[in-house]
C-alpha cells in the first residue's frame, strides 16, 4: 500500500498548467482601438470629401490603424495573451477597416462600385468559409494573403491622400490604379485558392474519413 506522501503529488515537481489569459490585454485593447479607428476614418474620409487637410488626417488614422494590426498580433504571441476574443476580433477589425476604406472612396466616386462589391464578397466569404470548416481544421493565412493585404494598404492609401496636390499627380495617380489593381488581381486569386483548399481539407479530414467509415459500416 503506497504512503500518503507517494500517493500526494509533490507540488515542486507536478506541472501546474498555466492559467489561459484574459480578455483583458493590452492586445485585445489594440484590437478594440482599430475597431474604434474604423469610423473616425470614414467621416474624414467621407464627410470632407476634397479636403486636402482631411484627406491627409484620414490617411494617417489609416496608417495608425493599420500598424495596431502588426502591433497586436506581435504582443500577443509574444506574451501569451492569445484569446478566443482576439481571433474573432482581429480579422473583423481588418476587414471593416478595409471595407470602409473600399466603400468610402466608392462613395466618393473615385473607385468604381464593382471593385469595392468584388473585394468584399471575397474578403467575407472567405471569413465565412473558414468557419464553415473549421471543423475539418484550420486554413493558416499564406504569403499570398500577406501579398494582399500589402497591396491593399498601399492602394487605399494612396487613394486617401490628396494626390491632385502632389508634383507630378497624374504620375502618382497612376502609381495608385496599378497598386490597386494588382490589389484587386490578388485578392481574387487568392480567394480561389483558399476555395480550393477548403474543398481539399474537407475531402481528406479525419473528420470526413471517419464519416466515411462509418457509412460503409452501416451506422448512422
Amino acid at each position: 500500500m503506497l504512503s500518503e506522501s507517494a500517493r500526494t503529488p509533490d507540488p515542486a515537481v507536478t506541472p501546474v498548467s498555466s492559467p489561459a489569459p484574459s480578455a483583458w490585454n493590452v492586445a485585445n485593447a489594440l484590437t478594440v482601438c482599430r475597431i474604434l479607428l474604423v469610423p473616425v476614418y470614414g467621416w474624414l474620409l467621407v464627410a470632407r470629401g476634397e479636403n486636402a487637410g482631411m484627406r491627409w488626417w484620414a490617411a494617417a488614422v489609416l496608417v495608425v490603424a493599420t500598424a495596431t494590426d502588426r502591433l497586436d498580433g506581435d504582443l500577443a504571441r509574444r506574451h501569451g495573451l492569445v484569446t478566443n476574443l482576439g481571433k474573432i476580433a482581429d480579422p473583423i477589425a481588418d476587414k471593416t477597416l478595409m471595407g470602409m476604406a473600399f466603400v468610402g472612396l466608392s462613395i466618393l466616386g473615385e473607385l468604381p462600385w464593382w471593385v469595392t462589391v468584388v473585394v468584399l464578397v471575397r474578403e467575407w466569404g472567405v471569413t465565412v468559409l473558414r468557419f464553415f470548416v473549421i471543423r475539418h481544421g484550420v486554413m493558416p493565412a499564406g504569403r499570398g494573403g500577406k501579398v494582399k493585404t500589402t497591396l491593399q494598404f498601399f492602394g487605399l492609401l494612396l487613394y486617401t491622400m490628396p494626390l491632385e496636390a502632389f508634383p507630378h499627380a497624374a504620375a502618382w495617380e497612376l502609381v495608385a490604379r496599378v497598386v490597386l489593381g494588382l490589389a484587386v488581381v490578388v485578392t481574387l486569386v487568392t480567394g480561389l485558392d483558399i476555395v480550393a483548399k477548403a474543398v481539399r481539407l474537407r475531402r481528406t479530414s479525419l473528420r470526413t474519413a471517419m464519416k466515411r467509415e462509418r457509412r460503409a459500416a452501416g451506422r448512422p
